[in-house]
């Protein structure tokens, strides 16, 4: 594991602990005056209350761990996007594209033990804090890829039942997503009934031509549901060109997969059939 640069949190609306990766002798309160403006350029860990969060920028929260439970998903967007379990209770093979503080490769790796997981990052400091957040080492199920995730699914020959996309920079989704044939290929990627989960969150104008995108490629099969607790917006894209959204079975599905897992499925049926129902997709891709 890399040893962390500690310090107290320079951030008075956010107190405890801050670590970096940077070797032991580092200027503290430099690095913290980089922290404060905003110009530090890697990710950090901040650290307080038993939770452990990781930042590219203060404004924006990567991900949160319970530092005693690291399978639990703390923020609601992440609890979100496991609600691809109501189309697909048993995924035999996960893709995930973006690491970050390793919420979803836990959930997916504790609760999902007959999957396949892979998990593409591009940063190697994201990478250096797996063991921070409690990531699993890799091993015959199980394997982090420090690799450019929109060249990966372009290359890779591998399919996916799901594909979770949680790319994110300082300021939201990564816009070399835009620029690229990310979107086409993630439709490719995919196994025939595949479904392909988006995390999108900042400013609507920055993420409303991924929807538009995905609406046009996945053929107008596309659910998107809001997330109030942290104003994020999470997207299904279904490969399958006879996909219909069967809301009934959806919600008897929905008490067994609480027992399985602790999350609460029963509420995210409700809030993904009035998403659909509502054109939720529609009204973010304008």
């Amino acid at each position: 594991m890399h040893s962390l640069l500690e310090f107290p949190s320079p951030f008075p609306a956010e107190p405890g602990l801050v670590r970096l990766l940077e070797p032991p002798g580092s200027d503290a309160a430099a690095l913290a005056a980089r922290l404060v403006a905003g110009d530090y350029g890697k990710p950090f860990v901040l650290e307080n209350g038993g939770l452990r969060a990781l930042h590219f920028s203060l404004g924006y929260v990567q991900s949160v761990m319970d530092i005693a439970n690291p399978a639990a998903l703390v923020l609601a967007y992440a609890r979100a996007m496991m609600a691809f379990l109501l189309f697909n209770p048993r995924p035999r093979r996960i893709g995930i594209i973006g690491l970050g503080g390793g919420s979803l490769a836990n959930f997916c790796h504790r609760h999902l033990p007959a999957a396949e997981l892979t998990v593409v990052e591009i940063d190697a400091d994201v990478i250096a804090l797996r063991r921070h957040f409690g990531v699993p080492a890799d091993d015959a199920r199980f394997r982090v890829l420090h690799a450019d995730g929109v060249r990966w699914l372009g290359e890779t020959e591998t399919r996916s039942d799901v594909l979770l996309i949680d790319a994110f920079g300082a300021e939201g989704v990564a816009e070399t997503l835009l620029d690229s044939d990310f979107h086409a290929n993630a439709f490719r990627h995919l196994g025939g009934r595949g479904v392909l989960v988006m995390n999108l969150a900042g400013a609507r104008e920055s993420f409303a031509p991924h929807v538009a995108r995905l609406l046009e490629v996945f053929d107008e099969r596309v659910i998107a549901m809001p997330v109030r607790e942290d104003g994020n917006h999470i997207l299904f894209a279904f490969r399958d060109p006879a996909f219909a959204p069967r809301w009934n079975w959806m919600r008897s599905q929905a008490h067994a997969l609480q027992a399985r897992t602790g999350l609460d499925f029963p509420n995210l049926a409700g809030a993904l059939e009035a998403g659909g129902r509502q054109g939720h997709a529609w009204r973010l891709a304008r």
